[in-house]
């Protein structure tokens, strides 16, 4: 079985303005919303969201962060680069993620008060 090619646009990402649910992460303090979650369905991102969330448990610079910027920039290869920063521009934490199929050369989500969001959500 042929595994379809993730398809997602910031163009996509314009309509979320809000939302009207959470979702539950891998991490169960930590939530997510509509626009999150679009983007995992559509971008194949899943494991995004569960990177962000375990950060929360696991790293004591993001946890300690109350407003996290998270910044995914793929690299012409497929790797890519995770990084969460304090809104500020100073990285708290930062992971080489080997391959991805994501679709976007880069990306950013929001993460504040345990709940994972598009910016346009914020």
């Amino acid at each position: 079985m042929t595994q379809a090619t993730p398809r997602l646009s910031p163009a996509d990402l314009q309509q979320f303005i809000g939302t009207e649910n959470w979702y539950r992460s891998i991490n169960p303090a930590v939530s997510y919303t509509d626009g999150a979650k679009y983007v995992a369905d559509q971008g194949g991102a899943y494991w995004l969201l569960d990177e962000i969330a375990l950060a929360q448990r696991f790293q004591s610079t993001v946890r300690d962060e109350t407003f996290q910027v998270w910044t995914l920039c793929v690299k012409p290869d497929r790797s890519a680069r995770l990084a969460c920063d304090d809104g500020n521009g100073r990285v708290v934490f930062a992971k080489t993620i080997p391959y991805t199929d994501f679709p976007l050369p880069a990306f950013r989500l929001y993460c504040t008060d345990q709940v994972i969001l598009l910016p346009s959500e914020y």
